[in-house]
């Protein structure tokens, strides 16, 4: 009897992984990984500064999936099966120690992506599956009459048949095509995790300024989103945790207003307005005779206070000549400070977007397509995005895992 046929079309995290996964569950197949490029892994490579995030220390599924704007509810599931933990493990099976930082994500020891891309190869080789390079699909079709065989057909021409299949091949338009022939709806992909254009010239001439801590109000259309936490201005506005995961959250809604929002930022989230205000007021007495804008009463980068604060009044007031009228706006500019969003950047090579195979398609049980019988799903084609972090990592590594685990028993 001849062993069954997989093929894996995409060679990234996802493909990796879910091949590997099948590779150990079921070493009697036979499994070959298509990648357009001609080299493999490359998102992996670049991702985390060239560091890997791999993932996240949240080692709880129900905490875990509350970092996913969507897809969390249909990955509950998978992550008691595949979660943040057994990826830890999994690697430190293979050699690879991975390290938690001060805000959760993790890395390799070497702080290097390629020992994260060194290992996927160097398994994938060991286990006997196959990689092929530069081997572009241009199109996929179930054959009639036999039960889950497919037909994949190259760029060069060439045709590949195979018993099961599985699709991870990203947000690329190829995959989303391959699937919608094979009867699934995509949900529209737009950009998730980027960063925001602020045209204010005083504000981009503070680029490198960062804040551990803020609160940001998010306005788009008729709805409201905040979060909390560092900021970094940019020399086109602003970036850092807080703004990704707003950009994150509200993705769609940016999207339908063509980046245009308004933002209230409150520089200082631990403190209380009134708190503010009675400090401001002591130092007006305090420090009658210095310039306001050269002493700053409050824990902010000096950079920063003076751009607030010339947002109020003039650059070389004294305290002592502060009206309670500007007083009272300065601890609003602190606290309530307005903003436009202008458009939007790009969050450095780690562009994801949201959107994708609709999840209600999909069993999240082996990772299957609902409609077509032998068809799997993992990683990015999926509509699943987190915010940063590793959350995105996590869920190709729990999704290929699945899709590896269950594959090959269907």
């Amino acid at each position: 009897m001849q062993p069954l046929k997989i093929v894996v079309i995409g060679g990234g995290a996802a493909g990796f992984f879910g091949a590997i996964a099948c590779a150990q569950a079921h070493p009697h197949m036979q499994v070959i990984i298509l990648e357009a490029s001609h080299q493999p892994l490359a998102k992996v490579r670049v991702s985390g500064g060239g560091r890997c995030n791999v993932t996240h220390a949240c080692f709880e599924p129900a905490a875990l999936v509350q970092n996913y704007p969507r897809g969390g509810k249909a990955l509950r599931g998978a992550f008691t099966r595949f979660q943040s933990r057994d990826t830890v493990n999994w690697f430190a099976a293979q050699g690879v120690k991975l390290k938690t930082e001060a805000d959760g994500r993790m890395f390799p020891i070497t702080d290097d992506s390629a020992t994260i891309v060194d290992c996927l190869m160097e398994k994938a080789i060991a286990l006997k599956i196959k990689i092929r390079t530069g081997a572009a699909v241009v199109s996929v079709k179930k054959l009639d009459g036999v039960t889950s065989r497919f037909e994949i057909q190259l760029k060069s021409g060439e045709l590949i048949t195979c018993d099961r299949l599985l699709l991870a091949t990203g947000s690329n338009k190829v995959g989303h095509q391959i699937a919608e022939t094979l009867g699934h709806h995509i949900e529209s992909p737009v950009p998730s995790l980027f960063t925001f254009n602020v045209l204010d010239k005083e504000l981009r001439e503070l680029a490198g300024v960062s804040i551990n801590t803020v609160r940001l109000q998010l306005s788009v259309g008729n709805h409201k989103l905040e979060q909390t936490g560092p900021l970094l201005i940019t020399h086109w506005g602003l970036s850092g945790p807080a703004v990704l995961k707003l950009s994150a959250w509200g993705a769609r809604l940016l999207y339908d207003e063509k980046y245009h929002a308004s933002l209230v930022i409150n520089w200082l989230p631990h403190s209380n307005p009134e708190d503010i205000r009675q400090k401001l007021l002591a130092v007006k007495t305090e420090w009658a005779k210095r310039a306001i804008a050269s002493n700053c009463p409050v824990e902010l980068p000096r950079r920063l206070w003076q751009y607030l604060v010339s947002r109020i009044i003039g650059s070389e007031d004294r305290w002592s000549v502060i009206s309670h009228k500007s007083l009272n706006l300065l601890v609003q500019e602190l606290t309530q400070g307005q903003y436009l969003i202008q458009g939007k950047g790009v969050f450095k090579e780690e562009f994801v977007t949201c959107g994708g195979v609709s999840l209600k398609e999909v069993n999240f049980k082996t990772m299957e397509s609902r409609l077509c019988r032998g068809l799997y799903f993992a990683g990015e084609i999926l509509d699943i995005d987190g915010i940063t972090g590793g959350f995105n990592f996590q869920s190709a590594w729990s999704t290929a895992w699945l899709a590896g685990q269950a594959i090959g028993t269907s």
